[in-house]
Order: C-alpha cells, then structure tokens, then sequence
C-alpha cells in the first residue's frame, strides 16, 4: 500500500450528487467514489448473492486515506492506491481545469472558503467549458450553514441551484478526522462505481427502505431513536421514506433538492406528492419513465423475495434518472429496452440501486451470530406500497 508523501496520491472532492445520509461521499475518479470502510458493508460486498449485483454499486476495491493540511490550514483527504487498487482507476490529472477550480476552494474546517464574488454565470461557464456535455451540479461554490436547502417557511431559495448536502457530510467528516486522528493516519475507504456517471443531469431519490433502521448492534438508546422516527414517518405506514433528492428543473435550469428533514415530515399523502415531483423536471410529468422504474422495481422486489436471512436495515435505494429531456424520447421507447446493459443514447433511461449496507445482516456475516429466517418483509413491504404509488400515477390516478 502507498504511504503519505509518496508520488500517487489522488486529492479526494466532495461528491456533489450526495444527496442523502450522514457518511461523506467522496469523489475518488469520474466513475469512482469512495467512502470511509465499515467491516460489516465490506462483508456484504466480498459476499453479494449474484442476483443482486445488477441492483448495487459495482466494488471496486479498498484504498489508503490520510489527511493532508497546507500552510493557510486547510485540510484534503489524499487517497493513495496501492495494493487493492481497482482497475482502470487512475490518479486525477491535477491539470484537469475542474480539479483546479476545485481546489481553489478547498473546504477549511471552521472558516467558509467560497467564490462568492464570481457570479453564478461566470462559474458556470467555467465548469461547462471544462466539463464538455457535462453540467455539474455546483454553480455556487459557497455553502451557508445557517440555510442548507430551505428557508424559514419550508421553500426553497431560488438562489440555491446545487445541493449542499454533501459538501455538508464532508465538512462534518473532516472535522472529525481532524479532532482525533493525525495527518499521517491511514484509514481505509471503500471504492465504489459511480452509478451516477453517465447522467448529465442526474435526478436522484434517495428512499430509507423497511418499517425498521436500527440494525441488531444498536444500543438501546439507539434503537429508541430509529423506532421513534419511523414510528413518526412513512416508514411505519408504507416501509419507505425520502432520504433525500435532487431534481433537474428544465424550465428554471436548476436542481430541487430536498434532504431527509423535509422527508421525515411527510405524510403518506405528501410522499405521493414528493413523488411525483421528483418525476417532474419542469411543468408536467415524466410518463414515460413509469414504466422503466417500475419494470426495474418489480425485478428488484423478485430478487429481495428469494434472499433468506438478508436484512438491509438502514439502507438506501436510489432511483435514478437523467433531467435532461430529448424531444425524441417517446420515439425512443419504441425501439429501446427499459433498461438495456449499455444505456446508449436512450434518454428515457433510469436506473436503481440499492447503497449503505454498514447494517445490513445475513447468515455467514461476522456481525450477525444469530441470523434472521426469511426474507426483509419490512424492505419488501416499502418495494411493493413504492410500486403500487407509481402504478396509479400510471393509470392516471
């Protein structure tokens, strides 16, 4: 493995599509993110049912990461493969104009490094220029702590055309890492695909799965916590609820976002409503991505039905698809498979993935001696209320 100080080191960003949990995402290469290693989501990945594999992020891999602190104190994660570096994964060119602009406002603990003086446009031509049929979500590099997504009154400022979220989760890691541990500290972190990558405008729900969070190794205080949230949630009444989401606004040209507070607040009504808004990029409906989602959905819960002893508790499923509207989309559906191994140019295409596996349990895991028999009724029960929503906003309803 690569130590601190050798010559291969890779500066790790922020991963501006996060747009739900508490664990820093952190961009590692253009198809590969990477986020702090726990033992039992490693053993899930080492071990995943081949059934599965289309359903969660490719693993790629385990690397090396340490702190780095520059003169002014500001603080980078600094990833250095070695031994179990994935192939294909490179080092970032650190003349790529994006890095750069990246790194000219590294994210100082304590203090708020921003480019509040360049206008939004100024920013944005930036990246659009060095990101070619790439948009990246950030066109304003500042983060305000005080307002992460909406105001007082619950709306979202207008001015807010990114997702803070995870630059959010990253700054709170960093300042964690920096109060415990020294610069020379490796820790290790997983690799993972970035399923994400081939969107130019990623729409992304982030959906907590299951009528329960805590996982068996919960303290009771713990355990306490998570049965009151989903007690007070759609989690209780529908096995599901909005981590997070960010939606493409073609009429506005920006991201809606919406995190896990705004989530938890929602009554079963206001979850079908949140949901459709997630398939509105703009004034109306994207029907045509119902019938993909739902295919995908349906496979998925078939595949979940047939793994006995398997909880996923506290994990994710993303629902993913690009804003970017083609005129010729329902022209496409004819001649394109809902969901075809190389997406092509099918602009209707979605995708959906299951993520966050650290408490998830199954018989042969470490974590888990006394296995559970069966399948994850509570994860089946939010699969088979998400399908049943969907299908209604389908036949009109």
């Amino acid at each position: 493995m690569v130590g601190p100080g050798e010559g291969r080191a890779v500066a790790l960003e922020p991963f501006v599509h996060q747009v739900g949990g508490h664990t820093s995402m952190l961009r590692y290469d253009e198809h590969t993110v990477c986020k702090p290693l726990v033992s039992q989501e490693l053993s899930f990945y080492e071990s995943l049912p081949l059934a599965m594999r289309q359903f969660t992020p490719q693993y790629k891999g385990v690397v090396s990461v340490h702190l780095k602190k520059d003169s002014l104190g500001n603080l980078t994660l600094m990833a250095s493969p070695g031994l179990g570096q994935p192939e294909g994964c490179g080092r970032l060119d650190s003349a790529d104009p994006t890095v750069t602009l990246w790194h000219k406002c590294r994210w100082a603990t304590g203090t708020e490094y921003g480019m509040s003086k360049r206008s939004h446009t100024q920013v944005t031509r930036t990246f659009r220029d060095s990101c070619p049929g790439k948009m990246l979500l950030r066109t304003d590099l500042q983060y305000h702590s005080d307002s992460l997504l909406e105001d007082a009154n619950g709306k979202q400022p207008e001015r807010n055309s990114y997702n803070p979220w995870g630059l959010h989760c990253h700054r709170q890691h960093l300042n964690r890492m920096s109060s415990k541990h020294n610069e020379n500290k490796l820790h290790q972190f997983l690799l993972l695909e970035n399923v994400v990558s081939k969107y130019s405008f990623p729409c992304i729900l982030d959906l907590k799965m299951g009528t329960r969070q805590h996982g068996d190794d919960a303290s009771e205080e713990k355990k306490a916590r998570h049965i009151k949230k989903c007690e007070q949630s759609t989690s209780a009444s529908l096995g599901v609820r909005i981590c997070g989401m960010q939606v493409y606004q073609a009429d506005t040209g920006h991201f809606l976002c919406k995190d896990k507070y705004y989530g938890r607040k929602l009554s079963p009504e206001g979850f079908r409503q949140a949901l459709r808004q997630f398939l509105c990029t703009g004034n109306q409906l994207r029907a045509e991505l119902l019938e993909p989602i739902i295919l995908r959905l349906k496979a998925l819960l078939s595949v979940i039905r047939k793994q006995s002893s398997y909880r996923f508790y506290s994990s994710s499923l993303l629902i993913i698809y690009d804003g970017q509207e083609h005129k010729e989309s329902t022209a496409a559906l004819d001649h394109h498979p809902p969901f075809p191994k190389t997406l092509g140019t099918n602009p209707s295409r979605v995708d959906v993935r299951m993520i966050d596996f650290a408490h998830t349990t199954f018989r042969g895991s470490k974590s888990s001696p006394t296995p559970h028999d069966g399948p994850d009724h509570g994860y089946i029960f939010g699969l088979e209320n998400l399908i049943k929503i969907l299908q209604n906003f389908s036949e009109g309803k």
